[in-house]
């Protein structure tokens, strides 16, 4: 147990340090955000990783890890500190956290991964319905918890933000399934959000 707590530790650091921008070069203007025109050849296509707001359930979790590794998500970051409290994972039976790195966070706004879009995936007021969406090579889905929604704290940074369209509520593990089955079967007709970003392109 010693030895997996550290090592939790230790890959927190490390992914937060490597997803973390150089406060010091953008208050000197020197930070240059990427430039998704030039995504196809010079980042990597299909590159995602969820973001889970304050997640409650172990089992809800448990199947987004499942999820994420069937998708092939690169990584799962949470906040808040409820499922700190029931962390056995008693959906995931492929034990997807043995080799995708599930890393609590204080914030997700901080540890967006370089080059990905921020999408809030809610059913509120402005969002877009998943059937026309066009999803970008890189992203960063952001999902509310079981028994809330995303707030404006989160909305506000996110270039997007997305709905599945339903008669009824889903699930959080069912509305991350529905989100990474659309993007696997839209395939590689990408959105590049110039506009979005204000980048050149």
């Amino acid at each position: 147990m010693a030895q997996l707590k550290s090592w939790h530790k230790k890959l927190k650091s490390r992914l937060q340090h490597r997803f973390h921008y150089d406060q010091e070069a953008q208050q000197k203007n020197q930070y240059n955000p990427p430039n998704f025109s030039l995504a196809p050849h010079t980042m990597t296509n299909n590159y995602a990783c969820i973001g889970l707001q304050n997640p409650k359930s172990p089992d809800n979790v448990g199947s987004v890890m499942r999820a994420a590794g069937c998708y092939g998500v690169n990584s799962v970051f949470y906040t808040g500190r409820r499922y700190d409290t029931a962390k056995p994972f008693y959906t995931d039976t492929q034990k997807t956290y043995e080799s995708l790195p599930l890393v609590g966070v204080d914030d997700l706004e901080s540890i967006v991964p370089f080059g990905c879009v921020p999408i809030a995936v809610d059913l509120i007021e402005g969002a877009k319905p998943l059937i026309n969406y066009k999803h970008p090579p890189r992203a960063f889905y952001i999902f509310g918890p079981e028994d809330g929604t995303l707030g404006k704290d989160i909305t506000r940074f996110c270039s997007d933000t997305i709905y599945v369209p339903t008669t009824g509520c889903m699930n959080l593990a069912a509305t991350v399934n529905v989100i990474l089955y659309d993007r696997m079967a839209k395939g590689d007709d990408y959105s590049y959000h110039h506009e979005q970003l204000n980048l050149k392109g």
